[in-house]
């Protein structure tokens, strides 16, 4: 089974089941000398883990992430980075009503078809659990970047046909951690959480979208074409599970504007460089990085797992089921756990394309907490800390 790695210089190759004995990750490429510790991983890991708001799935699992190689005395090495998160609280039994038939929406029957067999307990590898290696990887790339002056953010944006009005980027960083649905506009969070509560009690679930804005993003990031940011941003975001679209900038709204009300004129910025008078774009213009916020949009259906009942066939007894029912602990919406997701593949993919053009500087020391430390070796017993 290929497809479990993403990136060409940063690169996180994962592995684990949902209901395996653990999930993890390697992160190959992360330069030697940036202070990292467990606690830097697990404070992303916690805004993704299960059982953490009446609406999220009641799976009680901690999460928490075990650092195993690639560190030094708090400090990377510049080998891989392996990190291990145990399951604890992975309950098989009431899956095995589908294991030859599937669950109406979900990956069981491709999968058994493509590989011939599959591990069926939590919908195994095709579970959207794996994200949490996502998550884990996406935490070292959010310090890489911090410490080149980027800052990313991410924000539940509409649940249904509930949709939270445009909000700057310090309310995104101010308040969208302050409700269980992840929206940075208090007052229609509140309308989300009802929307929401209002399927979970019916048996049902209920879609949305996530929206995503990356700050101090250089210009030059990406190539045209197959390696354009915007392509390969979009690679990172589909491949999100439950998503069904990404858009950038103006996205579908574009197809409504005329050229001459969508393009960007151009003038001189502080620096003297030239940018572009409006941002519709989206901080990307002919797949490279124009310095402006890079920001988007990703939608994401309703959870697939709900106990209504539901059409079935099984392919081993050729019985027509009409009662199947998912019993389980399933999340009711899924972008409110989906944010950090989300800001992990903004983040992997903003550190790739920065190592690609040589702009992480891992020479630069300011004293900044987490920054590259190149007087620090490992082995020398004389380096005083």
């Amino acid at each position: 089974m290929n497809g479990n790695r993403f990136g060409r210089l940063f690169q996180v190759t994962t592995f684990g089941e949902s209901h395996g004995e653990a999930m993890g990750c390697t992160v190959s490429g992360c330069p030697a000398g940036l202070k990292l510790s467990e606690d830097d991983v697990q404070a992303d890991l916690d805004r993704r883990k299960p059982g953490q708001s009446m609406i999220t799935t009641s799976r009680g699992e901690p999460d928490a992430v075990s650092i195993r190689s690639g560190l030094q005395d708090g400090y990377t090495t510049g080998t891989p980075i392996g990190m291990v998160i145990r399951n604890k609280d992975a309950r098989s039994g009431k899956y095995e009503p589908f294991i030859t038939a599937p669950r109406p929406s979900h990956g069981d029957f491709t999968y058994s078809a493509k590989f011939g067999t599959r591990n069926w307990g939590g919908g195994g590898r095709s579970s959207a659990r794996e994200t949490v290696n996502w998550v884990a990887a996406g935490a070292i790339a959010k310090k890489l970047l911090a410490l080149e002056g980027i800052e990313l953010k991410a924000h539940v944006n509409q649940i249904g046909g509930i949709e939270a009005p445009e909000v700057s980027f310090e309310e995104l960083l101010e308040h969208s951690e302050e409700n269980d649905v992840r929206c940075a506009h208090p007052e229609t969070a509140a309308r989300m959480q009802e929307l929401i509560e209002e399927y979970q009690a019916a048996g049902d679930s209920i879609g949305g979208s996530v929206y995503f804005e990356a700050r101090g993003v250089p210009v030059g990031l990406g190539a045209p074409r197959f390696d354009s940011l915007s392509a390969r941003l979009g690679q990172a975001m589909m491949a999100i599970p439950a998503t069904t679209a990404f858009e950038f900038g103006l996205g579908r709204e574009a197809r409504e504007y005329a050229g001459s009300e969508r393009n960007d004129d151009w003038e001189f910025g502080p620096d003297g460089d030239p940018k572009p008078v409006e941002n519709d774009h989206g901080g990307v213009q002919g797949g490279i990085s124009t310095g402006e916020p890079i920001y988007g949009e990703v939608t994401i259906h309703a959870p697939t797992s709900i106990p209504s009942e539901q059409r079935t066939v099984d392919w081993e007894t050729g019985e027509v089921i009409d009662d199947a029912q998912v019993i389980g602990r399933h999340d009711p919406v899924l972008p409110p756990r989906g944010v950090p997701v989300v800001e992990a593949m903004l983040a992997l993919t903003l550190v790739d394309f920065m190592l690609l053009a040589g702009r992480i500087n891992p020479d630069r020391v300011d004293g900044r907490p987490g920054e590259y430390d190149t007087d620090y070796h490992p082995s020398n017993p004389r380096h005083d800390r």
